[in-house]
């Protein structure tokens, strides 16, 4: 719950950083997260979940702590800062991934209660939503001076708020949630009850590699499984994209820029009525899931295509959306119940780093895209004309993406297996 969320963007610019420096400080944080993903996930079945969860609350503390602090006027050392929360920020996202969900269903599992897990899936996805909703609206209100003052000043304090030290209230309130989050994470224990291990550091980062090559091995070894995790790579990378285009979106179909906040938050409501539907799905077939998942996701982007203007054109945001929250729900339910616990969070590592890959691949192809765009249009064409012509292009990709893994899925012999059900032979829980 990242209270600067909705003023991400901005937040780097009032700091006094350039649209470049922005633009290198995330990719250093995706890279930070590929790169770490797959050994911490590997080190968390070695060592213990709990350590690492623990390792990544403290690292979040960290990270936002330099930015409520850093002093301004320096561009050198506001830069180091920045850079040095990025690369904290993607650890702490590789220490928790994976890490986290192998530690709460491992817990269930140990009480008897792996079944429940789609209940939870459902309670975190409505949370998450509300969550979130409270993030952009309380976020952005906060960040505003003026707003803020005016607020205060019918409550009959003559406060009077500058930006610059406005700016840093989301970052405040984003300190206070992630010192609750590590004082959570200090709470929680294994589930078989026994310490972490102990044995030295050559020892240690052995079994790490000899866990990351036997996971890769597995997941190369089960169809069901690498089925799962294409698949839901393909619909993440997807819609992940468009969701990262928003703002441009909304731009385009002629929504005010005061009215995205608003917007967002209502979307994020969509997770609310989703946790309803999600346990019902995860009842049915993978195969009858990924038809729904593929026509939610083509649905949308092809509605998006056709850019209809105002009201109409948010229902294809709502569908992408909603592919997007529920490919999540779906890819945990399934891996979990065919994954050994032994090496759960390795297994979920490889899963997240490639989700991943995938949405950085897809977002250099849509780069190049666009440049290629720019060139064929011989006349100077702007950026939201640029952007519509990209659109159905995406549709494109994504309606033959899906027939591509369709068919793979087929000439493997993977398509009986997913239609029956979701637990092949073999299946640990």
């Amino acid at each position: 719950m990242r209270f600067y969320y909705p003023v991400f963007a901005v937040l780097f610019l009032d700091f006094g950083l350039s649209v470049g420096q922005f633009a290198v400080l995330n990719a250093v944080w995706a890279a930070t997260i590929v790169c770490c993903e797959v050994p911490s996930g590997a080190l968390a079945d070695v060592v213990g979940r709990r350590a690492l969860v623990v390792a990544a609350g403290a690292i979040m503390v960290v990270e936002i702590a330099l930015l409520c602090f850093v002093p301004l006027g320096n561009s050198s050392l506001i830069f180091a800062a920045f850079l040095l929360n990025r690369v904290l920020s993607g650890l702490a996202e590789a220490l928790a991934s994976g890490a986290d969900e192998a530690l709460a269903y491992d817990s269930l599992k140990a009480c008897g209660r792996a079944a429940d897990w789609p209940k939870v899936l459902a309670t975190l996805m409505r949370w998450n939503s509300l969550a979130f909703v409270a993030a952009l609206a309380l976020g952005a209100f906060v960040y505003d001076a003026t707003a803020l003052q005016a607020l205060l000043g019918g409550l009959g304090w003559g406060v009077v708020l500058d930006p610059q030290t406005t700016m840093r209230f989301p970052l405040y309130l984003t300190l206070a949630t992630a010192l609750g989050a590590w004082w959570a994470a200090l709470g929680m224990a294994e589930p078989d009850g026994r310490p972490a291990r102990s044995d030295n550091l050559s020892a240690t980062v052995g079994q790490a590699l000899r866990a990351t090559l036997d996971a890769g091995r597995w997941i190369l070894a089960t169809p069901f499984a690498w089925v799962i995790i294409a698949g839901g790579m393909l619909f993440d990378h997807l819609a992940r994209l468009f969701v990262t285009l928003n703002s441009t979106y909304f731009r385009l179909i002629g929504l005010p820029d005061a009215s995205f906040g608003l917007i967002g938050a209502g979307i994020a409501l969509l997770g609310v009525a989703l946790a309803r539907l999600a346990p019902v799905l995860s009842r049915r077939s993978p195969a009858f899931n990924f038809a729904l998942l593929a026509v939610l996701c083509l649905l949308g982007l092809a509605g998006a295509a056709l850019a209809l203007p105002f009201g109409l054109g948010l229902v294809p945001v709502a569908l992408i959306h909603g592919a997007l929250l529920l490919t999540g729900y779906l890819v945990s339910h399934y891996l979990n119940a065919v994954t050994d616990s032994a090496q759960r969070a390795t297994v979920l590592s490889f899963k997240g780093l490639v989700f991943n890959l995938g949405y950085g691949a897809l977002g250099l192809l849509y780069a190049g895209l666009l440049a290629m765009l720019r060139g064929v249009a011989g006349s100077p064409m702007s950026e939201e004309g640029v952007f519509q012509a990209s659109l159905p292009w995406l549709l494109g990709y994504g309606v033959v993406a899906c027939l591509l893994f369709a068919v793979l899925v087929m000439v493997s012999g993977n398509g009986q297996l997913c239609s029956a059900g979701h637990r092949p032979a073999g299946s640990k829980d």
